[in-house]
């Protein structure tokens, strides 16, 4: 006698159904259904029925001015809703995987722009068939990142899900224009005499003038109605266009500094024993994509 196949999932009905079905509760409509799906109202309908034929429930209730989900339908939407959802995430994370051809990255704004850029110049050149994807962003933290292959996350490298490797360390400095002409300052507390531009960092992890100063032993508060900036990259270009005295990050004051455009204030220097570090899940297997370009990175950073 020939042996029955075994279906372990044969009491489930068409699973093209159940994707019609999510549709059609999600907007409430079978015509705005139809038109994501790209098909025609009364394929999506056949549809619906097949699946009520196979539950044997009514999961929508028929109105002369549309449609509302029944009892069933609603507890059918519920649990559907976030079972297709985490088979999203699923499909997407293999597909990620085994992706040889891109990768995503997520960085601040600060860091793509003045550290990244002039590395991924370098890199496509290096490996011409492999893209970058990079998403700036100020909002980003240990779990920020789940939807990323790699970031570049700022701190003292100890965040539990995540593998950490530096790039580069803190080191932060008075900078001005080359072509604004200040008094030099004898020592840390003279600085406070020059006009320097204001970075409010309250809303987000970085320091600011009264922190740089009291790692100094001075106490500082700035003054009244002088240039404030919320943000790195504006105090910086603040800087650039010679309204002040700036904070200068090592890692974005550099190459101005060699180029002749930016100088020095002083020879003073705060290391703050910080640093930003290429992190990713330590949970999940990296892409091939991403494993290149993190050994890459970590070679020539």
């Amino acid at each position: 006698m020939e042996a029955k196949m075994y279906r372990p999932f044969k009491t489930l009905p068409p699973l093209d159904s159940l994707l019609f079905f999510e549709a059609v509760a999600r907007h409430g409509s079978f015509t705005r259904a139809a038109a994501e799906l790209c098909l025609t109202q009364s394929a999506v309908s056949k549809q619906i029925k097949v699946l009520e034929s196979s539950l044997g429930l009514a999961l929508f209730e028929r109105q002369p001015r549309g449609i509302t989900l029944t009892r069933a339908g609603m507890a059918l939407f519920g649990e559907l809703t976030p079972l297709l959802q985490q088979l999203q995430r699923s499909v997407e994370r293999l597909r990620a995987a085994h992706n040889t051809s891109s990768l995503t990255l997520v960085c601040t704004h600060a860091v793509a722009h003045y550290w990244l850029f002039p590395r991924l110049v370098e890199f496509n050149k290096a490996c011409p068939g492999l893209a970058v994807h990079v998403n700036s962003t100020n909002d980003i933290n240990e779990y920020s990142l789940d939807e990323c292959d790699l970031g570049i996350l700022y701190g003292d490298g100890n965040w539990p899900s995540l593998r950490a490797e530096p790039l580069f360390e803190e080191r932060v400095y008075p900078i001005c224009s080359r072509e604004l002409v200040l008094d030099e300052p004898a020592d840390v507390a003279g600085l406070r005499e020059l006009p320097l531009i204001q970075l409010d960092s309250s809303a987000w992890n970085c320091i600011d003038w009264a922190d740089w100063f009291r790692h100094f032993g001075v106490d500082y508060r700035p003054p009244a109605n002088v240039p404030s900036f919320n943000q790195v990259t504006l105090a910086f270009n603040g800087v650039l266009q010679g309204m002040g005295v700036g904070l200068g990050w090592d890692f974005m004051a550099r190459e101005q500094l060699e180029a002749g455009l930016l100088r020095r204030v002083g020879p003073f220097c705060y290391a703050t024993g910080r640093a930003d570090y290429l992190v990713h899940n330590r949970h999940k297997p990296l892409s091939t994509a991403a494993e290149t370009f993190r050994c890459w990175l970590l070679e020539n950073g």
